[in-house]
């Protein structure tokens, strides 16, 4: 709880909300006077220094359009935007909104609309263009970089010291919480050590190229399995990774979760053939049958109820704990928005105490190599993370799934993940998904769903691998980036 007194002459624009004036907060500022530039960010747009704008609200009946990516705040995750955001429009609506919002790589944006994700942000890469964005982001561009470098912007943006005060200023406008115009009077401490800005500079240039380079193979990871699994070979994987990340650009999917629902199509069947009562066209759809009919060639079809009945594979669902646990201590109780190209946030939204986690965790047993994923949710739905050692003291929800490969000899946790973010999986969680009260949800279906697991113990190896260096890589990174935000204070 903060107490503290405060002369009334001192009280800004008639805000009465103690936390704005944070004395501790502020008498942090005032200590890196001597070593820090304390730059306030509405003086730097003021000078022309960095440019900033807010996106569109385009509309829900352009949602689900076309595949260019409409990027919203729950779409910023992890310092980078979701490799599947939830919503894609048509080139005709993107051309209406790319002049205006002229995104480009190196722009930094920030939510700025949303409660829990106020303060997020992320640097565009070449991956995420193009897009439009909502108009609940703020798009910061460095128009000067003599003043101050992009990659410092982004991790004063990230320090303690400024995400403190972006939290401090966010406020309530009818049901939303916001920072309206506040994030001009943000104070960016910028070391003032040439030496330490180097190097802060060039180590983050570096975290963020092996983060774009590993998220475009995850980006790329559903066409590409599909391809390795058709080939019964790796040589889409070399062809792939062996191509300078910049001559890639012009080939990588850009996906949105409405390719996962597949394309329109019009079939009869038996009246016979309807299994249990279900009538969703979708659910039987026959393009799904063909294509693991040509996989069979190569890999043996299994049920995710079969695996469970071989002892391959273990499942079991999360709790709810209640909303009253939430906000109690610093430990993640992970939802089914927590996570994201293939790991967990850095920082969950909610945090439970130690005694409230002491509850659940011997029944959760969370465990490095678990794999977690979405079973409700509508655009979430099939989303799936790996845990690592890092991130095993957490709980999850009852809407997720956590998955435990136990024979290994048949499929890995690696091998499991690359499987379970093929299209020819993702699609057909899509088809099994279905409408349980006001929410999506599979259910129990996930356990009807059909993983191609590759006869061939060399390609369950290399696909293994791949998807093993793929996931460290992104989290070493990651956690550099953040070692670097905390840096610039030090």
């Amino acid at each position: 709880m903060l107490a503290y007194k405060i002369n009334r002459k001192h009280i800004k624009n008639r805000i009465f909300i103690p936390k704005y004036y944070d004395p501790d907060l502020y008498a942090q500022i005032t200590a890196l006077i001597e070593t820090h530039d304390l730059h306030n960010l509405g003086d730097l747009i003021d000078s022309g220094v960095i440019a900033v704008q807010t996106g569109h609200e385009i509309g829900k009946m352009a949602y689900g359009t076309g595949n260019i990516p409409f990027v919203r705040t729950s779409d910023i995750t992890n310092w980078e935007i979701k490799t599947i955001p939830k919503q894609g429009v048509s080139e005709d609506i993107y051309q209406l909104y790319a002049e205006k919002e002229d995104v480009k790589a190196g722009d930094i944006l920030m939510v700025r609309d949303g409660t829990y994700l106020i303060g997020t942000n992320c640097i565009i890469t070449p991956l995420d263009i193009p897009m439009v964005f909502q108009s609940h982001i703020l798009k910061f561009r460095v128009a000067d970089s003599t003043v101050i470098d992009p990659y410092l912007l982004f991790l004063s943006f990230n320090c303690s010291l400024v995400q403190r005060q972006i939290k401090n200023m966010q406020f309530t406008a009818d049901i939303i919480d916001t920072l309206g115009n506040r994030y001009r009077e943000l104070i960016l401490p910028i070391p003032k050590d040439q030496a330490l800005k180097a190097e802060l500079i060039a180590s983050m240039r570096s975290a963020l190229e092996t983060r774009m380079k590993y998220k475009a193979a995850v980006k790329q990871m559903p066409l590409l399995i599909e391809k390795v699994l058709e080939a019964n070979a790796v040589t889409p994987f070399d062809e792939f990774f062996n191509v300078p990340l910049e001559d890639l650009l012009t080939e990588i999917v850009q996906d949105t979760t409405t390719l996962e629902f597949g394309e329109f199509s019009a079939y009869k069947m038996k009246r016979s053939d309807i299994i249990g009562g279900i009538f969703l066209p979708k659910y039987y759809d026959p393009s799904i049958k063909s294509t693991l009919d040509g996989l069979a060639e190569n890999c043996s079809l299994y049920s995710v109820q079969q695996l469970i009945d071989m002892g391959a594979v273990q499942l079991s669902t999360g709790d709810e704990i209640g909303k009253m646990a939430y906000g109690t201590g610093e430990i993640p109780f992970v939802r089914t928005s927590d996570f994201s190209n293939w790991e967990i946030k850095a920082d969950a939204k909610q945090g439970i105490s130690e005694e409230i986690y002491q509850q659940y965790a011997e029944k959760e047993d969370v465990q490095a190599g678990d794999i977690l994923l979405v079973r409700d949710g509508t655009y979430l739905v099939g989303t799936s993370c790996m845990i690592t050692a890092l991130d095993t003291k957490m709980l999850y929800c009852g809407g997720l799934i956590k998955i435990r490969a136990l024979k290994k000899e048949i499929v890995d946790e690696y091998l499991l993940l690359g499987l379970l973010n093929s299209y020819i999986v993702k699609r057909q969680i899509r088809t099994k998904q279905f409408t349980r009260d006001v929410i999506d949800t599979l259910g129990q279906r996930l356990k009807e769903v059909i993983i191609p697991i590759p006869n061939s113990e060399e390609l369950k190896k290399a696909i293994s691998e791949k998807v093993h260096t793929i996931v460290n890589n992104r989290i070493q990174a990651r956690d550099i980036i953040q070692a670097l935000s905390d840096r610039i204070v030090l």
